[in-house]
């Protein structure tokens, strides 16, 4: 069966654009041009991931999530916004999105966060992964999206979260740089594998830096490893 995805976007030709590639991928697609009707159908029918473009008219795309995270409705969220300041983007996380896409984006970076954010979830509904994961102090939480070490929190962007998650959720085995460009990054990316050290070092400095136990390894000539402190 197909993952039903609810595009709500008031401008007709990024929708019909949206719902075409999405469709073309698979997906079962509908659309609303408000925001009252988008949460209406986001409550009332059962969606693998919602896009959510944050100027609507009727309710802004952000008060449109404000009501769905209070309702306790934990379907995928990636907002779509031509703001892309760091204040718009924490505004949207703090509501409870899962993934921030600006526009103009390009749409196989697009989709890839569409497979990536259905993939997380799907093994969560299956029960193949955790709502919450632990290694030594460090917290993850899959549906806020939270991470904490210790008392600390960890304030990371979609992609370092997707990296630091597929980790976690991979503790104390060892990964290839190509399989975690496959894995995390969703398609074939091309191009330098080096953009996985540069994520590495951006979670090193936010969640090992200062710490003793250094929970994140380099396995030489192999690639990456989170590591329990005992292991």
């Amino acid at each position: 069966m197909s993952e039903r995805i609810l595009i709500i976007e008031d401008e007709d030709g990024i929708a019909r654009v949206l719902q075409l590639e999405l469709e073309h991928e698979g997906y079962e697609v509908s659309r609303a041009s408000d925001g009252r009707t988008g949460l209406e159908m986001a409550t009332e029918g059962e969606w693998g991931l919602v896009l959510l473009d944050v100027m609507l008219p009727g309710l802004n795309g952000i008060e449109v999530l404000r009501r769905l995270r209070q309702n306790d409705h934990a379907v995928p969220v990636i907002l779509l916004t031509a703001r892309d300041t760091v204040p718009d983007k924490v505004s949207g996380f703090e509501h409870g999105a899962n993934d921030y896409v600006t526009k103009p984006f390009a749409m196989e970076e697009l989709l890839a966060r569409v497979r990536n954010l259905l993939r997380i979830f799907k093994a969560s509904r299956e029960g193949e992964s955790e709502d919450v994961l632990r290694i030594g102090d460090l917290t993850i939480e899959l549906m806020t999206r939270k991470v904490f070490r210790k008392d600390h929190t960890i304030d990371l962007t979609p992609r370092e979260f997707e990296l630091l998650y597929y980790l976690a959720r991979n503790k104390n085995e060892e990964k290839t740089r190509d399989e975690i460009l496959s894995d995390v990054w969703g398609y074939e990316y091309i191009g330098d594998t080096n953009v996985v050290d540069v994520y590495i070092r951006y979670l090193r400095q936010k969640m090992d830096k200062g710490y003793r136990h250094k929970l994140l390894h380099t396995v030489r000539g192999v690639g990456y490893m989170m590591k329990e402190p005992d292991a």
